[in-house]
């Protein structure tokens, strides 16, 4: 609660969460790889404060030049999901046109380029994170896919009364998992408490943690409040104890720059269309020994060393947690957008988008017909809030109405709707192409709707 307290074994509410939603190409020399802007021209000096040239990033992004109901397209959703960069968008059409195949075992030429631009994706998403080695990197079907593989191989050792603590401000898919796990095995399930800007109750959360704890599961940045959490100061916390850390690393991945070494957790989760990637793709790194702890979770092709009559063996990690036919094409999606994604200064992106949050936070500064939700010291630029005398859908579409793509729902976080006393909220989540237009435009659009509902 607000005071502190921490709160034990509430039984989160249903999901409940309906949203509202909203050439020729060049041949590329390689799979996987596109023709593109050099990073010397990406890192120009940026008009909006970013340290970077906004609207160079910008021209990548096909999709943004396009208008929606007579306007420019402003697109303040990609909390939900990152537009692609036509690096991605060629990337998937070589693979598609020029080598396509199934992955591994195959001795064709098309087998083996499509394996290596595949294997390829699995060292750049290394290198991204600084895992210690490609093998610590799990492809899954996107983030949602990865927490249910690390509940269905803690499943098999957890015991009634075991404990796993998680925060007030998770995403459902942190949340679902480990719901679903206590009302099969009797675990218990702790809620570390959300202070009312925002911030984690970092001392809450210690007092939760007990010889009982096997599982500390965080957000590295939530979804709704921006808040960027001390992961390594939970990870300490929670390894003196003896339990696992497990970071929802799906905003982190795009605004934090993780290097899952320093934060010294135990998995790591990420999804590839928070990345300026495709959909249907994510994945898990895990240290070794936690991944070689877990039993495979599907069964098939791929996933075993041996098959017989009378028994299986598995091969080793990763790809004893991948069974069948892989996202082929996604994967080698997801490896291109890193790619691109990385040739950025990273700091310079981060403070381009805080510049962006800071403009539009400013501008709507005294409103009193206005709620922000979220605003703990150094959160990441997204703006979650409400306003007065209006629901978050019907802010949303007249939004719309001047081509300005928000967000309005629970945003998969309905414990944390509840906390702040909510049914819904609207979002406008800032990436790397958005620039000071899109702000002004947001915020003027923003009190025309109010002046609809006087």
């Amino acid at each position: 609660m607000a005071d502190g307290t921490p709160l034990i074994n509430p039984a989160p509410s249903g999901e409940g969460d309906h949203e509202v939603v909203e050439g020729a190409r060049p041949q590329t020399p390689s799979v996987g790889l596109a023709p593109s802007v050099t990073a010397q021209e990406r890192r120009a000096t940026s008009p909006d404060g970013g340290g970077f040239d906004v609207h160079a990033a910008r021209a990548q992004f096909p999709i943004l030049s396009r208008t929606v109901n007579g306007r420019p397209l402003v697109y303040l959703d990609s909390a939900a999901s990152a537009q692609k960069p036509r690096a991605v968008i060629d990337a998937l059409t070589a693979a598609m046109e020029g080598s396509y195949s199934n992955v591994h075992r195959g001795l064709h030429t098309l087998a083996n380029e499509t394996t290596e631009a595949f294997e390829q994706a699995r060292e750049t998403v290394a290198r991204f994170l600084n895992a210690e080695s490609p093998d610590q990197i799990v492809w899954t079907k996107g983030g949602t896919e990865a927490f249910n593989l690390v509940a269905a191989g803690l499943a098999q050792s957890l015991k009634p009364g075991d404990e796993i603590v998680t925060t007030q401000m998770e995403h459902h898919a942190n949340i679902v998992s480990w719901s679903m796990l206590r009302d099969r095995l009797g675990i218990v399930l702790k809620w570390a408490p959300v202070l009312d800007d925002g911030s984690l109750d970092l001392a809450g959360l210690a007092a939760l943690i007990g010889p009982r704890t096997k599982l500390v599961a965080v957000t590295h940045m939530s979804n709704v409040l921006g808040t960027v959490n001390d992961v390594k100061a939970v990870a300490d916390l929670a390894h003196a104890a003896g339990a696992l850390v497990l970071v929802d690393g799906c905003q982190g991945a795009v605004h934090c720059s993780p290097d899952v070494q320093a934060l010294d957790c135990d998995f790591y989760i990420f999804t590839g269309h928070k990345l300026y990637g495709p959909t249907g793709i994510g994945g898990l790194y895990g240290k070794r020994a936690a991944l070689e702890a877990l039993p495979p979770w599907q069964g098939g092709g791929e996933m075993i060393a041996t098959v017989t009559e009378d028994a299986v063996t598995y091969a080793g990690i990763p790809h004893r947690f991948e069974a069948g036919t892989p996202p082929i094409l996604e994967v080698i999606g997801l490896g291109a957008a890193l790619e691109w994604f990385m040739t950025f200064d990273r700091a310079a992106i981060a403070a381009h988008e805080q510049a962006l949050y800071d403009h539009v936070v400013a501008r709507l500064s005294g409103l009193d017909w206005l709620r922000i939700i979220g605003e703990a010291p150094g959160k990441g630029a997204i703006l979650t809030f409400t306003v007065e005398g209006a629901h978050a859908h019907d802010v949303a579409q007249i939004l719309d109405r001047y081509g300005v793509a928000v967000r309005a729902g629970v945003h998969c976080a309905e414990p944390l709707s509840k906390r702040f006393g909510i049914t819904s909220s609207a979002r406008a989540s800032f990436a790397l192409y958005n620039t000071t237009e899109d702000a002004d435009a947001f915020v003027d659009a923003l009190i025309k709707a109010r002046e609809f509902f006087v």
